[in-house]
């Protein structure tokens, strides 16, 4: 689908613009000066589009995915200039910014999502974040389209159709959220061919003790719930309905224990299996019985009725994917880069962005002493985009390279 150019109001005033404050407070110029350094993309020489800029740049694009890549760097510069009050300067060409986020890359933008992406929620300002203490997030799947050109079919392939192949090279993802404030802090892409399991053992990891994981039944396999198991968090997934756990015993809530085994050999010998305990209920009108498997093992701790009445909350990572794909791209169908690379670094520009709308909304969310979930995020975002959230973004020192260009620390 052709994308229509869109372009924001004129007046010069940064809240007729992008909100830089909102990026600037999720993401200070220091940290941005450290991840391009940390990756070794900093400028060799004093150019007009600094590395640094470019990285705020490639975040904007994540805010504005409906707005033109020039227009997007006019409005970022106009309120850096704004900030720092300096005259206006010469929007670099569309050659120019292409060549600009070529010599970034994909690092600094995951290096600095490394360094950011962690819970935010708190038990004392986002209640409905946690389960007993115990912080709840969700783990799952989804994809993106990206252009078709031939760089990209290469390295992302197409997934087939009912008439040959989808119009659309995708990338695949998984992601992991905490369900009270939708933000993601540990996510994996790759190819459309990359299974949803093997990108799952990159974000597990990201579980800690005192997280409660929720997950659909396409990811109960052994080789992952144990890897989820020995992070040492609570783990409360849905499980098929011809996954070999029998009764081993009975609980006074209607549950069961049992033993999680790799193998039908491992069940014959007894051996290697993992303790768990199974919750099967169904919704009233509906036939179809749901399974859960928990390593809650004790009713008193977690009543099935209160743990069946729990796992709806792993759809807030769909809302959250919908944010992502719907709400920030404004319904544009893909995404704006033409290789491999620089789809990367724009995967990357976009979680960040999503990051500082969601940082934002729990910061208004604990002032108003409301949850998160009660805050709209296309309203934040519309906000974010008309809107300065804080006028102090940039100090006038600190900001002062970003405009008039940055003599890289790199030789």
């Amino acid at each position: 689908m052709a994308r229509t150019a869109m372009t924001m109001g004129g007046g010069g005033k940064l809240a007729e613009h992008l909100s830089v404050g909102v990026l600037a407070a999720a993401y200070p110029y220091e940290q941005i000066v450290a991840a391009v350094a940390a990756t070794d993309r900093g400028s060799e020489r004093v150019r007009d589009l600094p590395a640094e800029a470019v990285t705020y740049y490639v975040m904007a694009l994540g805010l504005l995915m409906a707005v033109s890549t020039r227009e997007v760097l006019r409005v970022l510069m106009e309120g850096l200039r704004w900030l720092q009050g300096n005259a206006a300067t010469k929007v670099a060409s569309k050659a120019a910014i292409a060549q600009a986020r070529q010599r970034l890359g994909a690092e600094p933008l995951r290096h600095l999502w490394v360094k950011n992406a962690r819970p935010m929620a708190q038990v004392a300002t986002s209640p409905g974040a946690f389960y007993r203490d115990l912080r709840l997030v969700a783990l799952d799947g989804s994809t993106l389209d990206v252009p078709d050109t031939a760089a990209n079919r290469a390295h992302f392939g197409k997934p087939g159709a009912s008439r040959g192949e989808a119009a659309f090279p995708q990338l695949r993802l998984v992601g992991m959220i905490e369900t009270g404030t939708h933000g993601f802090f540990s996510v994996a892409m790759g190819p459309y061919a990359d299974s949803e399991h093997a990108l799952a053992k990159q974000v597990l990891p990201a579980l800690q003790p005192g997280m409660l994981c929720l997950a659909d039944r396409l990811f109960a396999g052994f080789p992952l719930w144990q890897q989820a198991v020995e992070t040492g968090a609570v783990l409360l997934w849905r499980i098929r309905s011809n996954l070999m756990l029998p009764v081993e015993e009975t609980l006074a809530d209607g549950s069961y224990l049992s033993t999680f085994f790799a193998s039908a050999k491992d069940r014959r010998h007894r051996r290697g299996g993992l303790r768990v305990r199974v919750i099967e209920y169904q919704l009233e009108g509906q036939p179809e019985t749901y399974r859960l498997m928990t390593t809650l093992l004790d009713p008193a701790q977690a009543p099935a009725t209160e743990l069946a009445a729990l796992y709806p909350e792993r759809w807030e990572l769909e809302g959250a994917f919908d944010e992502l794909k719907t709400h920030l791209r404004g319904g544009q169908v893909v995404l704006r880069s033409k290789t491999p690379e620089l789809i990367e670094q724009e995967f990357y520009g976009l979680l960040l962005a999503h990051r500082a709308v969601r940082a934002l909304m729990l910061q208004a969310a604990r002032k108003a002493a409301l949850d998160p979930d009660r805050l709209s995020f296309t309203h934040a975002v519309r906000v974010v985009r008309r809107k300065l959230a804080d006028r102090p973004a940039f100090s006038p020192c600190a900001g002062r390279g970003l405009a008039g260009g940055h003599r890289g620390r790199n030789p």
